[in-house]
């Protein structure tokens, strides 16, 4: 199933013709993918409230499981090959590092294509 990801905990997804899913965590991230398979876009905030893993961190992850790294977890379905995604958070720091690791890692995985 193809479907956009809207991760943001306090923000929502505009309001468009998208059929969004919502994840406020990393553990919504994982039970949206377990359901339904990874999204084929995802729009990403960095700062997911205190003790919570970053967006960041769940970026990290997706880009171990669509490498094969990580032991049968969720994330090890792998990305679509039309993965796109959108950096909507206010940090600058936590949103360059996002935009910097997979603009990075979707750039190695064309080229391994």
């Amino acid at each position: 199933m193809s479907y956009p990801l809207f991760i943001d905990d306090e923000r929502d997804p505009p309001a468009d013709r998208q059929q969004w899913r919502t994840a406020r965590n990393l553990r919504e991230v994982a039970l949206i993918i377990k359901e339904l398979g990874p999204p084929n876009f995802i729009s990403f905030d960095h700062d997911l409230g205190e003790n919570e893993p970053t967006g960041y961190d769940i970026a990290k992850k997706l880009v171990a499981g669509d490498l094969g790294e990580l032991g049968g977890k969720e994330f090890e379905r792998g990305l679509p090959t039309d993965f796109s995604f959108y950096v909507h958070s206010q940090n600058p720091v936590g949103a360059g590092n996002i935009r910097t690791l997979l603009v990075n890692y979707l750039t190695f995985r064309n080229r391994q294509g």
